[in-house]
Formats: structure tokens, sequence, C-alpha cells
């Protein structure tokens, strides 16, 4: 079961669940501060002090079945070269998690995401699922991960998706959203045009 959901309706259940045992995979430097086990293929064991760390050496995660009561991946699946094992060992090790993931326009705009994301998503609110496919470039980044992060203060819904899951994490592969005939847009291009043609019509107006 798949549900939109956001990071502070999520940091409310695990603040009110505070018994629970809470695994923030993929973490990074930015672990949610509610995780009492983070985990990275990097080794954060110095950065960590107050928490269990574990390092993530191989494909299969280094957990139990059902370890934990609440698992967190914050931007993690879209570097998954194989994400369908990877969603399958969340689910083994948890019965339920909260995931985020870049929309296609976050995807885009960023230089960073250039080189090291794999998969595009986006989210069925229909049939509350999660498509996949391989990225697609489609926009010239033009923005840095220090001002996407300012911009996801006013338009996150437009840049980040947020799911709560439980039991079963929903996803199909869709290789229609690759849209591999699309031709890359520049941005800047793009909004240079735009401006134009406003200043074009005013110009009109003010003759007429």
């Amino acid at each position: 079961m798949l549900k939109r959901t956001s990071i502070s309706s999520i940091n409310k259940k695990l603040r009110d669940n505070s018994n629970w045992n809470i695994l923030d995979i993929g973490c990074g430097y930015t672990a949610n501060k509610y995780a009492n086990t983070v985990a990275d293929v990097q080794d954060l064991s110095n950065f960590y002090k107050n928490k269990k760390f574990i390092r993530i050496t191989n494909k299969r995660l280094p957990f139990r079945d059902n370890e934990f009561d609440f698992v967190i991946t914050s931007h993690v699946i879209e570097h998954v070269e194989d994400f369908q094992f990877f969603i399958r060992e969340i689910e083994r090790i948890s019965k339920q998690g909260y995931i985020e993931l870049p929309t296609r326009l976050g995807d885009n705009i960023v230089f960073e995401n250039l080189k090291d994301h794999i998969w595009w998503f986006k989210y069925d609110d229909e049939l509350n699922s999660l498509i996949v496919s391989k990225k697609n470039k489609i926009l010239e980044p033009f923005v840095s991960v220090s001002t996407a992060k300012t911009l996801e203060s006013i338009f996150r819904e437009s840049l980040i998706i947020e799911i709560y899951w439980k039991d079963k994490v929903d996803f199909r592969l869709d290789d229609d959203l690759e849209l591999k005939s699309m031709v890359k847009i520049n941005f800047i291009t793009l909004i240079k045009k735009y401006f134009s043609k406003k200043i074009r019509r005013l110009l009109r107006k003010k003759k007429s």
C-alpha cells in the first residue's frame, strides 16, 4: 500500500512512536533525527557517534527480516542499479516506511543529478502506485543541489515525491516515460523565448 505524505507528517508519526526501531538507509550526512540506526555505503561511523551506524557493502542489506519498525529511504532509489531488488529488501526488513524521490522536473534541473541518477519516477494518484522508467534528460540542468534545496522550501510538491508505504511498495515499469524522441530543452532559452513573446505582445498593444 502506498499513499502520498509529507516529511512533517512522517516526523510526527516517528515522534509519537519513540519506542520504534527506525532505520535511515542511504542517509549521507543528513539522517533523520528520529532514526536510531543509520546505514550508508560510505563509512560515516565517526559522523554518527550518537547513532548505530552500519556500512552497506553488499547488494543484500545486512539486516534481519522485519528487524525495523520503520525504514526511511530518502533520495536513494534513483541511484540504485537494481532498484527492484532494493525495494524487495526494504520490504523484507520492515513492514512500513517513507520514500522520498525527485520528481521528473526536480531530477532534470539539478547539475549534480546528471552523473549518478539512473531512474525516473512518477506517482500514479489513481492507482496509488509508483511508475518507474530509465531516466531521461529533457531539460538542461541549471541549478545546484544547494539552490534546489532552497527551491524545495517553496515548490516542494513540484520537485519532490513523498510516499508512505505499508506492507508493499507498489510500482510498475513503464518505458514510455523515457520519452526518447523528445528534444532536450535549454531552460534559459525557454525563459528568454517566453519573455520575448510577452514583450512583443506588449509592444503590439501599445501600437494599436
